[in-house]
Order: C-alpha cells, then sequence, then structure tokens
C-alpha cells in the first residue's frame, strides 16, 4: 500500500498546522535541501508545449529519495471553467524503487511557490522592507500575499490586475485573516502598483514575452520577485532591468533558468548566482541598500522534492494517513501473474451453452 494525499488530505493537514505556519516549515524544509545542493542528481523538467500550453515532468534524486511532480500550465482555461495549474507528484525509495506517497501538488505547489518567494526574499531583500505590490491577482497571489506578511512582515499590499474582479477576489479572500494594522490598496495601474513598494512579486499567467515591469518603474533597493516567467517565450521583466549596473539577479538552477527565466533573453555569458550558494556561503546576496535584486524563479525540483517530503512527515505526525493500493502486493514476487490467474481462467472459460458441439 502506498501513502495517498488528496485535496480532501491537503485541506485537513494544513487546516491541523495553519496555512502560514504551513508555508513557514515548508520554507525551512526548501532552506535545508538547498544547503545540502550538491547531494543532489539535478536536471531540467521535460516539458511538452503546444499552442494551449505546456505539460513537464521535474524529477530529482538526493540517492535515498526520488520525486517526481507532473504539472501542467494552461493559461486560457481559465475561460474554460478549470485552473490555469494543475499537479500531483510521487515520493519515492530509491533502494526498491517503491513509491512512498502519491499526493495532490496543485494547492501545494501554490504554498511551496510562496514558500520559496518568501525564503528567497528573507536573504535578498532589505530588512527593513514593509511595502509591496503584487501584479497579477490571481490563483497564485494570496499566497504569495500570507508568506510575505508572515516571514517578512509586509504590512501594505499594492494590488493591480488586468481582470480588476480578480483583485476584488484577492482582498476579499486576505480581509477574512483580519491582520491588524496591514493595507490593501487596489491601484489602477502597474506603475501605480510599484510606487513606493520595496518588494514587487509578478504573478502573470499569459504565455507570451510580456513586458509587465519597463525600467522607470524599478527604484534602487527594490527586490523583484519574478514569478510568472517559468517557460521558454514567457518573460515579464524588460530586458534593460536585468542590465542595471545596480542589479544582480539570482536563480534556482540555473541551465533551466537560462531556458525558461527571465535570463533566456540573456546572452549566455549575462553573470547569475543561483541560490544554493547564497545559502552555502560561496557567493554574497544583497550588497547593499540600494542595490536592485532580481529573483528570478522559474519552479525547480527540489522544492517539491521537498514539499512532497514535508507531507510524506506531516501527514504521519498528525495521523492524516490514507493508503491505495497503488502496487500490487505478492506471497511469491516472481508470479505476477498470479493476480489474474483465477480472473484469467475464467475468461478463457466458454461460456454455458457456447461450447461446440
Amino acid at each position: 500500500m502506498v501513502a495517498y494525499i488528496g485535496i480532501e488530505g491537503i485541506q485537513r493537514i494544513v487546516e491541523r498546522v495553519g496555512v502560514a505556519a504551513f508555508i513557514e516549515g515548508l520554507a525551512a524544509e526548501i532552506e535545508a535541501d538547498y544547503r545540502r545542493w550538491n547531494d543532489f542528481d539535478k536536471s531540467m523538467r521535460h516539458a511538452v508545449h503546444s499552442p494551449a500550453g505546456v505539460i513537464e515532468l521535474m524529477p530529482i534524486s538526493d540517492g535515498r529519495l526520488y520525486s517526481f511532480k507532473y504539472v501542467n500550465g494552461h493559461p486560457q482555461n481559465t475561460s474554460l471553467g478549470l485552473l490555469t495549474v494543475t499537479a500531483f507528484g510521487v515520493l519515492a525509495d530509491v533502494k526498491t524503487g517503491y513509491p512512498l506517497l502519491l499526493s495532490e501538488l496543485t494547492v501545494t505547489t501554490a504554498l511551496r511557490t510562496a514558500a520559496m518567494s518568501a525564503l528567497a526574499a528573507r536573504w535578498l531583500a532589505r530588512p527593513d522592507s514593509r511595502a509591496m505590490a503584487l501584479i497579477g491577482n490571481g490563483a497564485q497571489s494570496e499566497f504569495q500575499a500570507i508568506a510575505f506578511h508572515h516571514m517578512l512582515g509586509i504590512r501594505e499590499f499594492r494590488l493591480f490586475d488586468v481582470d480588476s474582479q480578480a483583485t476584488v477576489k484577492l482582498v476579499r479572500n486576505l480581509h477574512a485573516f483580519q491582520w491588524p494594522g496591514v493595507q490593501f490598496r487596489p491601484c489602477g495601474s502597474i506603475a501605480e502598483a510599484v510606487r513606493g513598494a520595496d518588494i514587487v512579486s509578478t504573478l502573470t499567467a499569459d504565455k507570451r514575452k510580456a513586458t509587465i515591469l519597463t525600467p522607470d518603474m524599478v527604484s534602487p533597493g527594490m527586490h523583484l520577485n519574478a514569478v510568472g516567467g517559468d517557460c521558454p517565450g514567457k518573460t515579464e521583466l524588460h530586458p534593460d532591468i536585468l542590465y542595471r549596473p545596480d542589479a544582480r539577479v539570482f536563480v534556482e538552477f540555473e541551465p533551466q533558468s537560462r531556458m525558461e527565466g527571465e535570463i533566456q533573453q540573456m546572452p549566455a555569458g549575462f553573470a547569475v548566482t543561483e541560490f544554493a550558494h547564497v545559502l552555502g556561503g560561496a557567493a554574497p546576496g544583497r550588497g547593499s541598500a540600494d542595490e536592485v535584486t532580481i529573483f528570478d524563479s522559474v519552479g525547480f525540483a527540489l522544492e517539491d522534492y521537498s514539499a512532497l517530503r514535508y507531507l510524506y512527515k506531516l501527514q504521519r505526525q498528525y495521523n492524516q494517513s490514507r493508503e491505495i493500493d497503488l502496487i500490487p502486493h505478492l506471497d511469491n514476487p516472481k508470479d505476477l501473474f498470479a493476480l489474474l490467474a483465477s480472473t484469467a481462467t475464467v475468461a478463457a472459460t466458454p461460456a454455458a451453452g457456447l461450447a461446440s458441439a
């Protein structure tokens, strides 16, 4: 039997832990795994692109545990009443190859993306950051707001979406938390939203080379959390922002980011820093209060590995375990046919009255 976490399972776990505490706990797991970066067998995700979107597999292993995530990105799905992103994943034992956990990752991907964004900002944003712009107020936005309020103390959220109803939805959902002294400011344009912001998260979904932020919108000392540019041909930042002499760009896994991130716009020799090197002390994070830091976040398999490992631990800790018969149990492991023997015998027996004369 294999442990299983579905939508109801993740709801129960997050309700038990609390959404903010879950995100912070997951951020700690991600940080611990990034600190042992060299333990992992890393590769770019395998992607199948179509005019409608992309379907990806994201594998990784540390030699003891293996994980993969299946995830799609179809920006036009919402017009059909469907989610833009759905996902599920597997955590497996390398020694036997047996899966340990099959889990939903649609909700968990939103949680881990927010956890990774806030973790990176802890190291790269100014410690006194209190105002944040959220550009794109769709499915990821609430998670980002919760993570940045809880982990960095953000007190003002400046909000913009081309769909004003998405902003209404976001404000309604965030008001339910009743955070004392926190302000939510719907804005009429991107420029208005980023003006005065210490941190800017871009969370757009369109699969195109968009220019969400232009150089005139970026002020010294800002931290940019570029989340939406996560596949080839999809960007959010004007390339001149990356060329700023006071800017430094940080990525998760450089080979993948050069294909999918904001730096796909840049020449091959454009300098970036992998976030793991900051955590490991091999590279500095923010260098000064006026430096512009850019986290070119495309999502990496290590974060899903951390999330699956975290879920596997929590579902056992809180006795939320459910199992499915995904793998056969055999008295004789060499006799797989035994599972079908009785069925096969019945199927091979001629039906009554149909025997040949």
